[in-house]
């Protein structure tokens, strides 16, 4: 449905959703108060688009008697956790109703016997292990911005972070979804079961989906024992190339799955330190890796992350930092957690990039990059996760250009890292979603075959196309 196909919010309109959830909880007519809900993490405001009304819903019910009025009434509806996406799928490039989840926010229960924890969207996800502190379980899903993203949000873009080498990523672990759907029906998907073939695997389904098939009112997450013992090792290498090099080497030739495997170049490593103040010595080093092993036994982690730290020194490491405290785990993960921060306060002018490539093709990416930064003059840092082949970097503008080089620069870039990325047989995105930033380049990666399988599930659930239009792909 095109954009001009939707109704606007009318007086009347906002009179009966504040009726459903109060007035307190509907934002309306107040440009400031609107704004914020405009944008996500995303630098570039080119991205972002205001909503007509802002609604926080308390309850599913309430959600479904939303949706019925959005899907009655021909109405743009877009789901929003906390906003700290990167891909522009929480703004609502049509206008219309943002659904925020915000007070939906409440851990209902955790199941140790059957060993699941079921949340509502709106929670931290830092908070659910915080609350499973002493249970001897815990989530081991790992965005790394968990302190700030809301766990629907991490269900809805499939999120992945640090420790995906060992762990996987989010949609291992969740078990149940309740969602109501676009036409506001309310809907129990699977339970609290480990194996479930009774239908289509429609969890799966809406894992990653983007908050364009259905919106999560419950999550029923896995949760397994908590690791007794964890080690960090920061390892220093000359070149970017050794760095790369190393993963494969240390997990074969050591016979261990490290817990995380990140990637951080020089430039990356450097940004974060001078943002942090942090006076690390890392001399000549052009590439860092950051390997967390963690595990049951402490004699075991022990010489497992010797062993590891061997192999890096074989695969060339100039240096070999331990932290086997949490002090010194959280100074050198900081590092790490900080590069997307140190660059955002450097310029707002860059492009942050989430590609994901075959774990062997590592090491072309990379180097492909460079390529492109010289072939453009101008920055592209590169940080991610080595061990899963995803890594993430920001073309940034060179500061000699102006405003029009920039924007004409930029999606020749890109196009040119997009085409690099696909040639390597890798993907647009790992974790960070399609949204409507990279909707445009998604041709280069999926057949029309697939983006047609795509839009025919999206015609089937949401037939009047309001849930989150405009993202991953267009309908017509």
């Amino acid at each position: 449905m095109p954009q001009s196909s939707y109704q606007p919010v009318t007086s009347r309109i906002v009179e009966e959703l504040r009726q459903l959830v109060g007035p307190a909880n509907v934002i309306f007519g107040d440009a400031e108060k609107l704004e914020p809900f405009s944008h996500d993490e995303i630098p570039d405001r080119h991205y972002a688009h205001a909503p007509e009304v802002v609604v926080r819903p308390r309850t599913a019910q309430e959600i479904a008697a939303i949706m019925k009025l959005a899907n009655r009434e021909r109405i743009p509806v877009t789901p929003r956790g906390a906003g700290s996406g990167l891909s522009g799928g929480a703004v609502p490039i049509c206008g219309g109703i943002v659904l925020s989840c915000d007070r939906m926010n409440s851990i209902l229960e955790i199941d140790r016997a059957n060993m699941v924890a079921v949340v509502e969207p709106g929670v931290v996800t830092a908070s659910i292990n915080e609350q499973l502190a002493g249970t001897g379980l815990f989530y081991a899903g790992y965005p790394m911005s968990l302190e700030t993203c809301y766990i629907g949000g991490n269900v809805a873009e499939n999120a992945g972070g640090g420790r995906a080498v060992k762990y996987g990523v989010t949609d291992r672990y969740v078990l149940g979804l309740e969602i109501v759907t676009p036409t506001g029906d309310l809907v129990q998907l699977s339970g609290k079961l480990v194996k479930d073939v009774t239908g289509y695997n429609l969890v799966k389904l809406m894992v990653g989906s983007e908050g364009t098939l259905a919106l999560f009112t419950k999550i029923i997450l896995k949760l397994i024992p908590a690791p007794k013992s964890t080690v960090d090792l920061l390892c220093l290498f000359p070149t970017v190339e050794s760095a790369i090099a190393a993963v494969p080497q240390l997990m074969i030739g050591s016979g261990i799955t490290p817990t995380a495997i990140e990637f951080m170049d020089r430039d990356s490593f450097r940004a974060a330190c001078e943002y942090l103040n942090e006076p690390l010595d890392y001399g000549a080093a052009e590439a860092m890796l950051l390997i967390t092993l963690d595990g049951s036994d402490a004699g075991v982690v022990a010489r497992d992350y010797e062993m590891v730290g061997r192999q890096c020194q074989a695969a060339g490491a100039i240096e070999v930092f331990v932290a086997d405290n949490r002090t010194t785990s959280a100074r050198i993960w900081k590092i790490r957690q900080n590069v997307a921060e140190a660059f955002a306060l450097q310029s707002r002018d860059q492009a942050s990039e989430d590609l994901v490539v075959p774990i062997a093709a590592v090491a072309d990416l990379v180097l492909g990059m460079k390529e492109l930064a010289r072939k453009y003059g101008a920055p592209i840092p590169c940080y991610g996760h080595a061990g899963d082949g995803n890594i993430h970097t920001r073309f940034a503008r060179n500061p000699d250009w102006s405003d029009a080089q920039w924007q004409e620069m930029l999606p020749k870039a890109l196009h040119d890292l997009y085409e690099l990325t696909a040639r390597l047989g890798g993907r647009i995105s790992g974790e960070h979603g399609i949204g409507h930033k990279r909707k445009p380049y998604m041709p280069l990666f999926v057949s029309p075959e697939y983006i047609d399988m795509c839009r025919a599930i999206k015609r089937a659930l949401d037939p009047n196309n309001i849930l989150n239009p405009g993202k991953i792909f267009d309908l017509d």
